[in-house]
């Protein structure tokens, strides 16, 4: 079966190990992976300084184009969610049941894209208020798959997070 083709959000401030271990996890099993920016070839610091260069810019891409978006943690998130371009990419996927998945802080895009609303999904502890008041039904699991949609907590359930999308892309 051919490989795959998986965007990742890079942002200022994402989380490090959010973007790169599922880039490199999936990498590995076959699929084509990228990074995603607002800006083409713009360089994105995290929140530990470790860099990523959007390899693609957001207009450039469309649900057509990929066949997973991830969107990692840190504090991006909280840029993305005011992207429009970056919610119109997320309802497009969800609307073509394309997956969309999401680590830590990641469901703040979801609950913007207004994509949540009686999903189960998981999150930060920090932000599972918000993923209830936006009509989601929270469960605190190391991950969680409804139907396109995978979350996952923190960096410590990213093996169970990289399993998940791995298993529902075969």
């Amino acid at each position: 079966m051919p490989g795959k083709r998986v965007g990742i959000l890079t942002e200022f401030n994402y989380e490090d190990i959010e973007l790169w271990y599922p880039f490199y996890r999936l990498k590995g099993e076959g699929h084509e992976t990228f990074t995603i920016g607002p800006e083409k070839r713009k360089t994105y610091n995290s929140k530990h300084g470790y860099q990523c260069k959007a390899e693609y810019g957001i207009d450039e891409i469309k649900a057509s184009d990929i066949d997973v978006l991830i969107i990692p943690g840190g504090f991006a998130p909280d840029y993305w969610r005011r992207d429009q371009r970056i919610l119109d990419l997320v309802r497009e996927m969800d609307k073509a049941r394309k997956v969309l998945a999401s680590v830590c802080h990641g469901p703040w895009v979801l609950i913007t894209a207004n994509v949540i609303r009686d999903r189960k999904v998981t999150c930060f502890k920090a932000i599972n208020d918000d993923v209830v008041n936006a009509g989601a039904n929270y469960s605190d699991a190391p991950v969680v798959v409804d139907t396109n949609m995978v979350t996952s907590r923190e960096p410590k359930d990213l093996p169970d997070f990289c399993k998940a999308l791995i298993s529902l892309l075969k």
